[in-house]
């Protein structure tokens, strides 16, 4: 079934048959360095950032004073976005995604699906960022809910270890932006990324691992697998034998925990 109409933003990137952007238009190198320097057009402080043009939901009197809570480090073509939006309708939820390409594709997806579905998606968003540098830009302490790291670049060789975005001094910055019970989400297929996720998260003094049952009902948890098109290509990799991983996704999942008395 073809979709009658597009934004006309949109015009000549879209497919007929679905409406949403072609990723043949946004081609982009898988790696970027996140150490290196990009051009950012980034807020000075938190109070500084104008979310008014990155969420229409934000129109709405009644919502006119919501906060960022989800929050997608290096989001991809921002698939987890897409699945979660209907599930929690009037929480604002952001990618920050650090490739030029494929931060234009997640804009122009999500423009498509407001075009497509008046009404609904309108609390996603994404900014093109550096989540290694800025996040204490955007966000306030404990302004955040939930944050996601699912299939992250593992930077296999060593000497690039140092550009993985998750270290023991990201996670003090992590902590800052997370309120108090607020969810750190990771997944991988690759077991040296999995024991530096989990082994930084399960060593610093403000994270709790979640137990079977507390992730058994979550329902976020169902989702983490193939939402996102890293998680949908694993599979489909691991069927054909071709996993570029160790053959197994392996959950991680963490609780901030109050601040010290």
């Amino acid at each position: 079934e073809q979709i009658g109409s597009v934004a006309p933003e949109l015009k000549g990137v879209v497919s007929d048959a679905t409406g949403l952007p072609q990723k043949r238009y946004y081609r982009q190198r898988a790696h970027s360095n996140p150490l290196s320097d990009h051009a950012f057009n980034d807020p000075t402080k938190p109070s500084d950032a104008d979310w008014s043009s990155v969420y229409p939901l934000l129109q709405q009197p009644e919502h006119a004073d919501k906060q960022v809570e989800f929050l997608d480090v290096g989001c991809g073509y921002g698939g987890m976005l897409v699945e979660l939006s209907p599930m929690f309708p009037t929480t604002l939820m952001l990618g920050i995604e650090i490739r030029v390409k494929v931060a234009d594709y997640v804009k122009d997806r999500i423009l498509a699906l407001q075009h497509q579905h008046p009404g609904q998606y309108q609390n996603l968003g994404l900014i093109r960022t550096n989540a290694m540098k800025f996040l204490p830009n955007y966000f306030r302490r404990g302004q955040l809910t939930k944050m996601f790291f699912l299939y992250p670049d593992p930077h296999f060789k060593k000497k690039k270890h140092k550009w993985r975005i998750m270290s023991d001094n990201l996670l003090d910055e992590y902590a800052f932006v997370l309120q108090e019970g607020g969810i750190i989400y990771t997944i991988t297929d690759v077991v040296a990324m999995h024991e530096c996720m989990a082994g930084a998260l399960q060593k610093h003094p403000l994270f709790e691992r979640l137990g079977e049952d507390e992730l058994r009902s979550d329902p976020i948890v169902p989702k983490l697998y193939e939402s996102t098109e890293e998680g949908k290509k694993v599979y489909r990799n691991k069927a054909a034998g071709e996993n570029h991983g160790d053959g197994d996704v392996r959950l991680a999942i963490y609780r901030r925990l109050p601040d010290p008395s």
